[in-house]
C-alpha cells in the first residue's frame, strides 16, 4: 500500500491502570491502511480489546498518538487546515468508526427498523423516510428485511449480531471495528455472522477485527497482529503469522489454538 493509503497511524500507544502497575497496552505502533482487513489475535488479557476500543477513544490512552485522517485524536484540540485551534468532536469521530461488540447492544424496546433508523435520524439528521429506506436495504442484505418489525428478543444470537453489523453500516463509517463479534454466539451461528464480514471485506471496507476465529484471520484478513501482555509482538500476512511464526509466544499460542 502507498503511504497515502494509511488511514490510522498508531504510535507508541499506552494504556496503564493502577498508576502504571497494569500495562494493558505497552507501546503499540501500527499503521492501518484503507481497505485493510486486520485481524488482531492473542491470548485473553493481551490488550486486544483495549487496543480496539482506544481507536475510537472508548478507552482513553495513557500515552502515544492515534492519527485518524490526519488528526491526532488523543489531543483534545488540533489545528485545522487554516491553522485554527479546533476542539476535537468525539461524536463526529465515532460516526466514522462503526463498532460491533460481543453483545449486540440493540435496544430491546425498539423494533429492528427503529434500532436501525435511530442514529441516522438523530445524529445525521436524515429524514425518517430516507433512514427507513436505507435500513430496509441493509436488512435485506443480511436476509432480515422480513423481520424489520420484530423485536430483538424474537431473534437468534446470529440474527441479532447481523443486525448490529448493518446498524453500524447505516452510519456509513469509514472503518469498522469488531470486538470478538462471534464469541457470544452458539457455534452454529458463527458462520452466518462471518459471512457478512467476509462480504464487507470483499467490498473493500476497512476493518479491524479482534477475533478468536483463526479460520477468519487466515482466510479473510490481509494483515494479522499478534498481541500478548499489552505488546504487539508480531505482525504480518496470514501466511507469515500462521505458516512462518517467529516469536516464541506466537508459536506457543498457535500450538494451543490450531
Amino acid at each position: 500500500m502507498a503511504a497515502n493509503d494509511s488511514m490510522i497511524q498508531v504510535t507508541d500507544l499506552k494504556k496503564y491502570y493502577a498508576g502504571g502497575a497494569i500495562k494493558a497496552l505497552d507501546g503499540v505502533t501500527i499503521d492501518i491502511n484503507k481497505g485493510d482487513v486486520m485481524a488482531v489475535i492473542g491470548p485473553s488479557g493481551s490488550g486486544k480489546s483495549t487496543f480496539l476500543r482506544s481507536l475510537n477513544l472508548m478507552e482513553e490512552p495513557t500515552g502515544g498518538a492515534i492519527v485518524f485522517n490526519g488528526v491526532d485524536i488523543t489531543k483534545k484540540k488540533y489545528r485545522d487546515a487554516d491553522g485554527k485551534l479546533v476542539k476535537l468532536d468525539i461524536d463526529s469521530l465515532r460516526q466514522k468508526m462503526g463498532m460491533v461488540f460481543q453483545h449486540f447492544n440493540l435496544f430491546p424496546h425498539m423494533t429492528l427498523l427503529e434500532n436501525m433508523t435511530l442514529a441516522p435520524m438523530k445524529v445525521k439528521g436524515i429524514s425518517k423516510e430516507e433512514a427507513e429506506k436505507k435500513a430496509l436495504e441493509l436488512l435485506d442484505r443480511v436476509g432480515l428485511k422480513d423481520r424489520a418489525g420484530a423485536y430483538p428478543i424474537q431473534l437468534s444470537g446470529g440474527q441479532k449480531q447481523r443486525v448490529a453489523i448493518v446498524r453500524a453500516l447505516a452510519m456509513e463509517p469509514e472503518v469498522m471495528l469488531f470486538d470478538e463479534p462471534t464469541s457470544a454466539l452458539d457455534p452454529e451461528m458463527v458462520g452466518e455472522v462471518l459471512d457478512v464480514m467476509k462480504e464487507l471485506a470483499q467490498e473493500g471496507m476497512t476493518m479491524v477485527v479482534v477475533t478468536h476465529e483463526m479460520g477468519f484471520a487466515r482466510e479473510v484478513s490481509n494483515r494479522v497482529l499478534f498481541m500478548a501482555d499489552g505488546k504487539l509482538l508480531e505482525k504480518g500476512t496470514p501466511e507469515d503469522i500462521f505458516d512462518h511464526p517467529q516469536n516464541p509466544r506466537l508459536k506457543d499460542f498457535l500450538a494451543k489454538v490450531l
